[in-house]
């Protein structure tokens, strides 16, 4: 039994129900793997998934597609490549309180944001600011990470960046509403969140248990859509308790669509990655030339 650690981006929800119905259903099992998903919670997120996969404590992370780009081009850079993108679309999204006077990412100059501290999210924020007519100036807060939705829903900060089939779907039933911009909408390319990221050095010699352990993976995406009921029993019972108000049933329905077909599961668009590496370099965010082959790869799917 080979066994292979996975970080998780965030605490259990709707976007790793793969992972944990592949587990529970066996099907990593039936393929000779052992895999332990590693919740940040129990570090309180001090060490980030990616580099769990630098300091080899993790064989696999999950990360937005930036984080590829930041681990290639830090001053010591470390080859984290993406093997799979987990959806297909981009569901993430400012988000601010709709009873506020901000009703667009130019009113969020002057303003807080609460930020994940990742290394090129406050600019990415701020270009969207400019992008609608704003000069991107607000405050950058770093709190913790884990806590950083509560913080705009306790009206703490003014804005921060969630998954519109997770925290948006919770809010939905409180009595809070909010308001969400798309960085599609303004311009901003962005490409996949979350990816599941590996080590490329270790890629070619370890390519027969990658390949079965992203096959395994799909098989859980593909039955949590064609059982939805057995995959959300499983889910529920790993959500932390601040998330137990969610509505499961919503959150798979906004998710189910962009996991792919059996045919598209985990791909990646190479042009669809190349707009946004041109976009992080355009606008001055990364000044390295990076190869695109260097940062994704679909030959394990």
């Amino acid at each position: 039994m080979i066994e292979l650690n996975l970080a998780l981006d965030w605490t259990p929800n709707i976007n790793h129900i793969g992972f944990f119905i592949a587990k529970q259903e066996g099907f990593y099992q039936k393929r000779d793997l052992k895999v332990k998903i590693l919740d940040p919670i129990t570090d309180n997120y001090t060490v980030t998934p990616a580099k769990k996969v630098e300091l080899g404590e993790a064989d696999f992370a999950l990360c937005p597609t930036e984080s590829l780009i930041s681990y290639q081009t830090k001053s010591k850079p470390f080859p984290l490549k993406a093997i799979a993108a987990i959806l297909q679309n981009d569901l993430s999204a400012i988000t601010v309180k709709e009873d506020s006077d901000i009703k667009s990412p130019k009113d969020l100059d002057g303003k807080t944001y609460a930020s994940y501290q990742a290394r090129y999210e406050d600019r990415i924020v701020q270009q969207m600011i400019k992008n609608d007519g704003g000069a991107g100036k607000m405050e950058i807060i770093y709190p913790e990470k884990l806590g950083i939705f509560e913080t705009i829903l306790s009206g703490k900060y003014d804005a921060t960046w969630i998954f519109l089939n997770w925290e948006a779907v919770g809010v939905e039933a409180s009595e809070e509403s909010l308001r969400y911009f798309k960085l599609e909408d303004y311009d901003i390319p962005y490409s996949y969140s979350p990816v599941l990221a590996a080590n490329a050095r270790l890629i070619e010699e370890r390519s027969q248990i990658y390949r079965a352990f992203l096959a395994a993976t799909k098989e859980g995406y593909l039955y949590a859509r064609e059982h939805p009921q057995t995959a959300l029993e499983v889910l529920k019972l790993l959500v932390p308790a601040a998330d137990q108000h969610i509505d499961l049933a919503k959150a798979l329905t906004a998710t189910e669509a962009h996991f792919g077909t059996k045919e598209t599961w985990g791909h990646m668009q190479p042009s669809k990655v190349a707009e946004f590496l041109s976009w992080i370099q355009e606008n001055g965010l990364e000044k390295a030339t990076l190869s695109l082959d260097d940062l994704v790869t679909n030959e394990l799917l």
